[in-house]
């Protein structure tokens, strides 16, 4: 659980969830997003030290179940379905409980939210993959 690979694997990723949960939700989503969800719901300035601890853990626990997952065979393949996998899990599971629950967004906000979840963590899975292979004992 504490090896190199999954250690390093989750300092990148955990520093790339930042930056594309930045540029997918705040750049780009919230343009997507307006009209579909609740108004003044968000925080005028996130709390970035949270924000980041919360990706971090998040990196953390993707990168430990990659890595039992994956049983050694680690390439960009194998890290986009695992990726991808997760992102249905979050963006569509949870998404569409989120939505029978609450009244943050409606269904197509909660949609959108999905498509940018898949492709999310498709990439992140990717990023740790990568990392994994790179840095995992060859085998003769």
């Amino acid at each position: 659980m504490f090896s190199k690979s999954n250690l390093l694997a989750t300092l990148v990723s955990g520093i790339s969830m930042f930056v594309l949960g930045y540029v997918f939700w705040g750049m780009l989503g919230e343009s997507l997003m307006e009209g579909h969800t609740l108004t003044n719901v968000m925080k005028e300035e996130p709390d970035f030290i949270h924000l980041f601890l919360g990706c971090l853990i998040g990196a953390f626990a993707f990168s430990t179940l990659y890595g039992k997952w994956a049983r050694g065979h680690h390439s960009a393949k194998e890290g986009a379905e695992f990726g991808l996998w997760i992102g249905v899990f979050v963006g569509l599971g949870m998404g569409l409980i989120w939505f029978a629950t609450s009244t943050m967004m409606d269904l197509t906000g909660h949609l959108m939210d999905a498509v940018i979840n898949i492709i999310y963590y498709t990439i992140i899975g990717v990023i740790v993959a990568l990392i994994y292979k790179a840095t995992s004992a060859k085998n003769p």
